[in-house]
């Protein structure tokens, strides 16, 4: 449970920084987040500009936001399972195995939404 007297705006207000936070530490910490941030940069106007109809655009622009959507809870994934320790775990592996199984499906969905939007 929350705080007392963490609801209405103060607690929307406390969730958006806890959220920019958030932002600013995958920033800083994950080199793939720079890099999907950067690729958002170009891509999201490159969606308005070829997508001939606002479904082609929202398509498009829906698809490849999953990615950095997925970066983040990864991270967040890889960032428990450092803090549980350093040793080498099977389990912990297969853990950061998964996440990145998740980025990489992401990014294939944005890459097929994207091919068949643009070349069908």
């Amino acid at each position: 449970m929350g705080k007392a007297g963490n609801t209405g705006l103060k607690r929307v207000l406390r969730a958006g920084v806890c959220s920019c936070n958030g932002f600013k530490a995958c920033f800083v910490h994950e080199a793939a987040f720079r890099q999907e941030l950067a690729l958002t940069l170009l891509l999201l106007p490159l969606a308005l500009w070829l997508g001939d109809t606002a479904v082609e655009r929202a398509l498009m622009i829906g698809a490849w936001l999953i990615v950095p959507v997925v970066e983040l809870l990864n991270s967040g994934l890889e960032a428990v399972v450092d803090r549980i320790g350093d040793e080498y775990h099977p389990l912990a592996g297969r853990a950061k195995d998964v996440g990145s199984a998740a980025v990489f499906l992401a990014i294939a969905n944005a890459g097929v939404v994207w091919a068949v939007v643009l070349f069908t």
